[in-house]
Protein backbone atom coordinates (compact mmCIF):
# COMPACT_ATOMS: atom_id res chain seq x y z
CA UNK A 1 0.00 0.00 0.00
CA UNK A 2 2.71 2.45 0.86
CA UNK A 3 4.52 1.59 -2.34
CA UNK A 4 1.39 2.74 -4.03
CA UNK A 5 0.77 5.84 -2.38
CA UNK A 6 4.57 6.84 -3.05
CA UNK A 7 4.18 5.75 -6.67
CA UNK A 8 0.67 7.52 -7.15
CA UNK A 9 2.33 11.05 -5.70
CA UNK A 10 5.30 10.59 -7.71
CA UNK A 11 2.96 10.33 -10.90
CA UNK A 12 0.88 13.23 -10.08
CA UNK A 13 3.89 15.42 -9.48
CA UNK A 14 5.28 14.41 -12.67
CA UNK A 15 1.36 15.12 -14.02
CA UNK A 16 0.96 18.71 -12.53
CA UNK A 17 4.70 19.72 -13.18
CA UNK A 18 4.56 22.75 -14.61
CA UNK A 19 4.68 22.96 -18.99
CA UNK A 20 5.13 25.72 -21.32
CA UNK A 21 2.48 27.81 -23.08
CA UNK A 22 0.27 26.83 -25.49
CA UNK A 23 1.37 26.93 -29.06
CA UNK A 24 -0.24 29.77 -30.49
CA UNK A 25 0.03 27.88 -34.39
CA UNK A 26 -0.51 24.31 -34.11
CA UNK A 27 0.96 22.34 -37.00
CA UNK A 28 -1.48 20.92 -39.51
CA UNK A 29 -1.47 17.67 -38.48
CA UNK A 30 -2.28 18.79 -34.85
CA UNK A 31 -5.13 19.20 -32.82
CA UNK A 32 -6.53 22.02 -30.36
CA UNK A 33 -9.16 19.70 -28.50
CA UNK A 34 -10.12 15.92 -28.68
CA UNK A 35 -13.20 13.84 -27.32
CA UNK A 36 -13.00 9.94 -27.18
CA UNK A 37 -15.21 7.08 -26.21
CA UNK A 38 -13.87 3.28 -26.31
CA UNK A 39 -14.97 0.25 -25.56
CA UNK A 40 -12.60 -1.67 -23.07
CA UNK A 41 -10.98 -5.44 -22.60
CA UNK A 42 -8.55 -5.70 -19.52
CA UNK A 43 -7.18 -9.23 -18.47
CA UNK A 44 -9.84 -8.95 -15.04
CA UNK A 45 -12.52 -8.55 -16.98
CA UNK A 46 -15.42 -10.37 -19.22
CA UNK A 47 -15.35 -10.63 -23.20
CA UNK A 48 -16.32 -6.56 -22.87
CA UNK A 49 -14.67 -4.74 -19.62
CA UNK A 50 -16.72 -1.27 -19.94
CA UNK A 51 -16.32 2.11 -21.06
CA UNK A 52 -14.44 4.72 -21.48
CA UNK A 53 -14.17 8.77 -21.85
CA UNK A 54 -11.89 10.67 -22.32
CA UNK A 55 -11.11 14.55 -23.26
CA UNK A 56 -8.06 15.90 -24.49
CA UNK A 57 -6.78 19.54 -24.89
CA UNK A 58 -3.62 20.99 -25.76
CA UNK A 59 -1.24 22.68 -24.10
CA UNK A 60 1.93 22.75 -25.97
CA UNK A 61 2.57 21.37 -29.68
CA UNK A 62 3.39 17.73 -28.46
CA UNK A 63 1.65 17.65 -24.73
CA UNK A 64 -2.14 17.53 -24.04
CA UNK A 65 -3.64 17.13 -20.63
CA UNK A 66 -6.64 14.48 -20.61
CA UNK A 67 -9.86 14.47 -18.52
CA UNK A 68 -11.31 10.55 -18.23
CA UNK A 69 -14.11 8.54 -17.10
CA UNK A 70 -14.11 4.46 -17.01
CA UNK A 71 -16.95 2.27 -16.25
CA UNK A 72 -15.84 -1.26 -16.29
CA UNK A 73 -17.30 -4.54 -14.86
CA UNK A 74 -13.94 -6.29 -12.97
CA UNK A 75 -13.74 -10.28 -12.44
CA UNK A 76 -12.56 -12.69 -9.48
CA UNK A 77 -9.61 -14.78 -12.11
CA UNK A 78 -11.02 -17.76 -10.69
CA UNK A 79 -14.41 -17.14 -12.15
CA UNK A 80 -16.22 -20.00 -14.40
CA UNK A 81 -19.49 -20.72 -15.71
CA UNK A 82 -21.54 -23.57 -14.67
CA UNK A 83 -24.39 -25.38 -16.34
CA UNK A 84 -27.45 -25.80 -14.86
CA UNK A 85 -30.29 -28.41 -15.22
CA UNK A 86 -32.34 -25.98 -17.16
CA UNK A 87 -29.34 -25.36 -19.44
CA UNK A 88 -28.75 -21.77 -18.91
CA UNK A 89 -25.35 -20.80 -16.97
CA UNK A 90 -24.38 -18.91 -13.61
CA UNK A 91 -20.97 -17.95 -11.80
CA UNK A 92 -20.01 -20.93 -9.44
CA UNK A 93 -18.93 -19.29 -6.11
CA UNK A 94 -19.26 -15.48 -7.31
CA UNK A 95 -20.95 -13.31 -4.22
CA UNK A 96 -20.28 -10.41 -5.46
CA UNK A 97 -20.05 -8.12 -8.42
CA UNK A 98 -17.37 -5.37 -8.43
CA UNK A 99 -18.59 -2.04 -10.50
CA UNK A 100 -15.73 0.33 -11.16
CA UNK A 101 -15.91 3.47 -11.44
CA UNK A 102 -12.49 5.40 -12.80
CA UNK A 103 -12.04 9.18 -12.67
CA UNK A 104 -8.89 10.13 -14.30
CA UNK A 105 -6.75 13.31 -14.98
CA UNK A 106 -3.55 12.87 -17.15
CA UNK A 107 -1.01 13.94 -19.48
CA UNK A 108 -0.74 12.93 -23.03
CA UNK A 109 2.84 13.44 -25.05
CA UNK A 110 3.04 13.20 -29.02
CA UNK A 111 5.76 10.75 -29.57
CA UNK A 112 5.27 10.07 -33.96
CA UNK A 113 3.09 12.18 -35.81
CA UNK A 114 1.12 10.93 -38.68
CA UNK A 115 2.85 10.97 -41.61
CA UNK A 116 0.60 13.38 -44.34
CA UNK A 117 -2.45 11.30 -45.29
CA UNK A 118 -1.66 8.45 -43.94
CA UNK A 119 0.15 6.69 -41.34
CA UNK A 120 -0.40 6.16 -37.63
CA UNK A 121 0.17 8.87 -34.45
CA UNK A 122 1.36 7.31 -31.53
CA UNK A 123 1.35 8.76 -27.62
CA UNK A 124 2.10 8.21 -24.65
CA UNK A 125 -0.43 8.48 -22.05
CA UNK A 126 0.19 8.50 -18.35
CA UNK A 127 -3.06 9.06 -15.88
CA UNK A 128 -4.52 8.49 -12.35
CA UNK A 129 -7.48 9.48 -9.88
CA UNK A 130 -9.46 8.30 -7.85
CA UNK A 131 -11.86 4.90 -8.21
CA UNK A 132 -15.33 4.19 -7.07
CA UNK A 133 -15.77 0.54 -6.50
CA UNK A 134 -19.61 -0.22 -6.06
CA UNK A 135 -19.68 -4.13 -4.83
CA UNK A 136 -23.36 -5.43 -5.61
CA UNK A 137 -24.40 -8.63 -4.43
CA UNK A 138 -24.58 -11.49 -7.44
CA UNK A 139 -28.14 -13.23 -7.40
CA UNK A 140 -29.31 -16.59 -8.85
CA UNK A 141 -32.76 -18.14 -9.67
CA UNK A 142 -33.38 -21.29 -7.38
CA UNK A 143 -36.14 -23.35 -7.66
CA UNK A 144 -37.82 -23.72 -4.35
CA UNK A 145 -40.22 -26.85 -5.26
CA UNK A 146 -43.48 -27.55 -4.19
CA UNK A 147 -45.41 -24.55 -3.99
CA UNK A 148 -42.94 -21.72 -3.64
CA UNK A 149 -41.95 -21.53 -7.47
CA UNK A 150 -38.94 -20.06 -8.52
CA UNK A 151 -37.45 -16.80 -6.84
CA UNK A 152 -34.32 -14.55 -6.96
CA UNK A 153 -31.66 -14.51 -3.87
CA UNK A 154 -28.13 -13.41 -3.28
CA UNK A 155 -25.89 -16.62 -4.32
CA UNK A 156 -25.23 -18.88 -0.83
CA UNK A 157 -22.79 -21.25 -1.57
CA UNK A 158 -24.51 -23.92 1.12
CA UNK A 159 -27.36 -23.59 -1.16
CA UNK A 160 -28.14 -27.10 -3.46
CA UNK A 161 -26.65 -26.88 -7.40
CA UNK A 162 -29.65 -29.15 -8.46
CA UNK A 163 -32.12 -26.34 -7.26
CA UNK A 164 -30.10 -23.43 -9.14
CA UNK A 165 -32.17 -22.75 -12.69
CA UNK A 166 -29.86 -19.86 -13.49
CA UNK A 167 -28.45 -16.25 -12.73
CA UNK A 168 -30.78 -13.12 -11.57
CA UNK A 169 -30.91 -9.87 -13.50
CA UNK A 170 -28.11 -7.90 -13.58
CA UNK A 171 -29.07 -5.15 -11.75
CA UNK A 172 -30.93 -7.20 -8.66
CA UNK A 173 -28.69 -6.33 -5.96
CA UNK A 174 -27.89 -2.83 -6.71
CA UNK A 175 -30.17 -1.31 -4.20
CA UNK A 176 -28.21 -3.31 -1.87
CA UNK A 177 -24.91 -2.02 -2.99
CA UNK A 178 -22.13 -0.73 -1.32
CA UNK A 179 -19.38 1.72 -1.77
CA UNK A 180 -15.30 1.01 -1.57
CA UNK A 181 -12.95 3.90 -1.92
CA UNK A 182 -10.06 3.42 -4.45
CA UNK A 183 -7.19 4.81 -6.51
CA UNK A 184 -5.43 4.06 -9.92
CA UNK A 185 -2.71 4.86 -12.18
CA UNK A 186 -2.42 4.10 -15.59
CA UNK A 187 0.04 3.86 -18.33
CA UNK A 188 -0.79 3.38 -21.98
CA UNK A 189 -0.03 3.88 -25.40
CA UNK A 190 -2.45 5.22 -28.19
CA UNK A 191 -2.23 4.68 -31.70
CA UNK A 192 -3.98 6.94 -33.82
CA UNK A 193 -5.13 6.23 -37.60
CA UNK A 194 -7.32 7.85 -39.67
CA UNK A 195 -6.93 10.75 -42.48
CA UNK A 196 -10.02 13.17 -41.63
CA UNK A 197 -8.80 15.84 -39.42
CA UNK A 198 -12.03 16.47 -37.34
CA UNK A 199 -12.49 12.48 -36.46
CA UNK A 200 -9.82 9.72 -35.17
CA UNK A 201 -10.15 6.04 -34.71
CA UNK A 202 -7.37 4.43 -32.44
CA UNK A 203 -6.21 1.71 -29.74
CA UNK A 204 -5.04 2.41 -26.47
CA UNK A 205 -2.83 -0.13 -25.00
CA UNK A 206 -1.41 -0.47 -21.38
CA UNK A 207 -1.08 -1.47 -18.03
CA UNK A 208 -3.23 -0.30 -15.00
CA UNK A 209 -2.52 -0.48 -11.06
CA UNK A 210 -5.51 -0.23 -9.01
CA UNK A 211 -5.77 -0.31 -4.82
CA UNK A 212 -8.95 0.38 -3.06
CA UNK A 213 -9.51 0.66 0.60
CA UNK A 214 -10.08 -2.99 1.98
CA UNK A 215 -10.18 -6.54 0.70
CA UNK A 216 -13.61 -7.13 -1.85
CA UNK A 217 -14.83 -10.07 -1.79
CA UNK A 218 -16.02 -11.65 -4.89
CA UNK A 219 -16.00 -15.01 -4.34
CA UNK A 220 -16.09 -15.86 -0.97
CA UNK A 221 -14.37 -19.80 -0.96
CA UNK A 222 -11.21 -17.57 -2.94
CA UNK A 223 -8.49 -15.54 -2.59
CA UNK A 224 -9.83 -12.08 -2.58
CA UNK A 225 -7.74 -8.61 -2.64
CA UNK A 226 -7.70 -5.11 -2.44
CA UNK A 227 -5.44 -4.67 -5.67
CA UNK A 228 -6.32 -5.05 -8.59
CA UNK A 229 -3.62 -4.59 -11.70
CA UNK A 230 -4.34 -5.73 -15.25
CA UNK A 231 -3.30 -5.27 -18.80
CA UNK A 232 -5.71 -3.68 -21.36
CA UNK A 233 -6.56 -2.65 -24.57
CA UNK A 234 -9.58 -0.07 -25.85
CA UNK A 235 -10.94 0.83 -29.18
CA UNK A 236 -12.33 4.18 -29.56
CA UNK A 237 -13.27 6.43 -31.66
CA UNK A 238 -14.03 10.55 -31.62
CA UNK A 239 -14.07 13.76 -32.78
CA UNK A 240 -11.22 16.61 -32.53
CA UNK A 241 -10.78 20.42 -33.86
Amino acid sequence: MRKFLLSFLILLSFIYCPTSSVAQDLEDDGYNSQFVWGINKATNSGLIGGFVFRYSKALTENVYHSFGLEVVNIKHPKERRQQTLSGSAFILGKSNYLYDFRFQYGREWRLFRKAPQQGVQINFLASGGPSIGVVTPYYVEVSGGGDQGQRRVPYDPTVDLATIMGPGGLFQGVPESSIVPGGHLKAALTFEFGNAKSSVVGIEVGVLMEVFAKEIELMPNAENSAFYPNAFITFYYGSQR
